[in-house]
């Protein structure tokens, strides 16, 4: 109940120890012996931009912020920038083109949908000032004391296949890599899997298949394959960051990767970063 392993006998204990103890050492050199022509190289200066970025953030990530750590290690987010004025707002607008999503910049308000701060589909430069006005009063009626940024101009990336892809640093496994379908495949079916980081394109391709959802990414019932090598990539990507960051990262959740059509790549729509509470 309390969430710890119980044994019947210190035996069965010590053994259980010894074997996650051999199973750690056999993973190490597993991944050291199966580098391969799939490895992903990762930017030499992404761990100390990382924690440059990070030592001056709050516990909490703004999406905005959490998108900037995701770009260091190499992985797609989607054009957008802060506007702190409507004429901000309007500039970025012409600058990325329709459509946008608008959503408030806060460190305080995470969930931005409870907080009704957040527009989709914005198609016009009326649509942008309404949008930006509406926002921030509604993000001020929510949460009053929020300290509010501005309004986050983002890019729309319309179709695809929404995935979620998460980090957990568990205190006794450390960080821990999740995958799985987003929307009710996530709420509802908990149709997600699970591996220790770090893995590699094999591990990766391996949690892919795993879902019971895998065959929406293949194409079932007409629908066109999904872009899998560019989640892998994010899969990849996201286990070198927490690796990197663990003492500094509690959890990451990418939610929703948009993946597109196989060959068009994958995007980062919405991004939660936390730190550890010492941090």
């Amino acid at each position: 109940d309390g969430g710890v392993q119980y044994y019947k006998s210190p035996v069965r204990a010590v053994r259980a120890m010894g074997a996650l103890m051999k199973y750690s050492s056999f993973r190490k050199e597993y991944l050291a012996r199966s580098q391969s022509a799939h490895e992903i190289s990762i930017p030499r200066q992404a761990r100390e931009s990382a924690t440059l970025l990070l030592s001056k953030t709050d516990r909490n990530l703004t999406e905005h912020q959490g998108k900037e750590l995701l770009a260091l290690y190499g992985i797609p987010i989607t054009r957008e920038e802060v506007a702190v004025t409507e004429q901000d707002a309007l500039r970025i607008a012409n600058s990325i083109g329709f459509p946008l999503a608008l959503k408030i910049d806060s460190p305080d308000i995470l969930h931005k949908t409870e907080a009704n701060a957040i527009k989709l589909n914005v198609n016009s430069l009326d649509e942008v000032a309404a949008a930006c006005n509406e926002i921030s009063n509604n993000a001020k009626k929510y949460k009053p004391e929020a300290r509010i940024n501005g309004v986050l101009i983002q890019e729309m990336v319309t179709g695809g296949t929404e995935v979620i892809v998460g980090l957990k640093n568990d205190p006794q496994f450390g960080p821990t890599i999740m995958f799985g379908l987003g929307g009710i495949f996530v709420e509802i079916l908990k149709d997600v899997t699970l591996r220790i980081a770090p893995i590699n394109h094999d591990e990766a391709v391996e949690m892919i298949k795993e879902i019971k959802g895998y065959k929406i990414l293949t194409g079932a019932r007409g629908r066109p394959k999904a872009d899998i090598e560019a989640i892998i990539n994010v899969l990849v990507r996201v286990s070198h960051l927490a690796i990197d960051l663990q003492d500094v990262i509690a959890e990451l959740d990418i939610n929703p990767l948009l993946v597109l059509s196989e060959g068009c790549g994958a995007y980062v729509a919405d991004a939660l970063v936390i730190k550890n509470g010492a941090s």
